[in-house]
């Protein structure tokens, strides 16, 4: 068997992180960055034998690359993984079987939504993928929006067809709501970059073969079009056939409209403060130049009358 190490992100995961590390007892290798979690974390990260880094937390892709960067992994593949995911036997089995090849330095992994105790096989978007399994050290983030996105050749990704389970739900949805509160402000911030830049991958809608980047400009698309809360609780619940995993389908489709009200308000909020602040910065600046003309205008009215 080829090594894989693994590398967690956490943040007071006391709760999530012992069913993680139970799932990975396959690893020899396991790597934490943990920023600075005041619960258990350490502590059961310590007593299952985790290495432990720590860095302030700024963003996904920063935690990520920190640990690249800094942690001396025994392994030259990678698993990256969050303490609210558990990658399933058939997944490790699967990246033993791919990475004996040299064709790809890093793969993409489908991702199971797990709520109210089931899988959401239709409002989860079944398959969605990220890249989380990448060579050491060619493979790289970037932070984009809320989230992290690989920073490699697209033509050295390959494909993995076996799951994780996501549990994003799994501390309850206080904290869901203030995640996505925060997620919110970076996709906010987001859009309005994107809507002063007016850069759209167009072509992509057309990319049958690559189904995230078709997604990514979708969701791009999305961000201009009005009633999205509602555009978006119709598109999951009827299009994505969202009714079909029942009560726990149609909450969480009420939840990410929610979540997409959310973010509109902020863009709002963004957009008017921005607007604001524009408006008293001429505003001052008109004072001053009306101010320096009057001075000079009074200098030379004195030297006259001398």
């Amino acid at each position: 068997m080829t090594g894989i190490s693994v590398l967690l992100l956490t943040l007071n995961e006391e709760k999530n992180l012992p069913a993680c590390l139970e799932a990975l007892s396959w690893c020899d290798d396991i790597w934490l960055v943990d920023s600075f979690s005041n619960d258990r974390t350490i502590e059961i990260a310590r007593n299952a034998g985790v290495n432990i880094l720590k860095r302030r937390f700024d963003s996904f892709a920063e935690q990520r690359n920190f640990a690249i960067d800094n942690a001396p992994f025994r392994h030259e593949w990678i698993l990256h993984l969050d303490a609210d995911e558990i990658c399933t036997t058939a997944l490790y089995q699967e990246m033993q079987t791919q990475i004996q090849t040299e064709s790809f330095d890093a793969f993409q992994v489908p991702s199971k939504m797990m709520f109210m105790g089931q899988w959401l096989k239709f409002s989860g978007m079944y398959p969605t993928y990220q890249v989380r399994l990448g060579r050491h050290p060619k493979f790289r983030f970037k932070q984009v929006g809320h989230g992290q996105r690989e920073d490699i050749d697209p033509s050295r990704v390959g494909t993995l067809k076996q799951p994780y389970l996501h549990y994003s739900f799994s501390k309850g949805l206080d904290e869901w709501f203030e995640k996505h509160n925060r997620y919110a402000t970076q996709e906010a911030l987001q859009i309005l970059d994107q809507a002063n830049s007016a850069r759209l991958d167009l072509p992509g809608l057309f990319a049958i073969s690559d189904s995230t980047r078709r997604r990514r400009i979708l969701k791009q698309l999305s961000f201009r079009m009005s009633f999205r809360p509602t555009l978006r609780f119709l598109y999951m619940y009827l299009l994505r056939l969202g009714m079909l995993d029942g009560k726990a389908g149609y909450r969480y489709c009420r939840l990410l409209a929610i979540y997409e009200s959310i973010i509109d308000m902020k863009v709002l909020d963004f957009s008017q403060r921005q607007t604001a602040a524009h408006s008293i910065s001429h505003a001052v600046t008109a004072a001053y130049k009306t101010s320096g003309l009057t001075d000079r205008q009074s200098s030379s009215g004195n030297r006259k009358a001398a």
